[in-house]
């Protein structure tokens, strides 16, 4: 199972990332998906989470109204549409996928299949 994440780069305060997290190996349609960071020094954290069809979301606190997950089961592909990025927002970006959970789960124990992390870094 491979979680290709891409998409990360260096923008400006305010400006937009798109990630992609392209998987192999697995039928994402069976999988709730998530995507986590980890900043420098700082514990890996939820950021946002979307069921196995796309119905429910889940964000954390610090990014609702800027960031939007989706999922294109068909492509095999999970997206982060990062809005209004803030210099807090740096970070390494993973994707991850759930087998066993159905819904939002939040812990990193409750996912089987982690990506190698895209770098998204908000600075002017």
């Amino acid at each position: 199972v491979q979680l290709q994440a891409s998409g990360g780069g260096l923008v400006q305060p305010g400006g937009s990332l798109r990630l992609s997290c392209l998987a192999s190996g697995i039928t994402i349609s069976n999988a709730y998906m998530a995507w986590f960071r980890q900043a420098p020094g700082k514990e890996r954290e939820f950021v946002a989470g979307v069921s196995r069809r796309g119905g429910s979301t889940a964000y954390a606190d610090s990014v609702k109204e800027r960031f939007t997950i989706s999922r294109d089961n068909a492509k095999n592909t999970v997206y982060l549409q990062m809005n209004n990025l803030k210099p807090e927002d740096t970070a390494l970006y993973y994707c991850a996928a759930s087998e066993v959970y159905a819904n939002v789960i939040t812990t990193l124990g409750g996912y089987g299949y982690w990506g190698q992390g895209t770098q998204v870094t908000v600075s002017s």
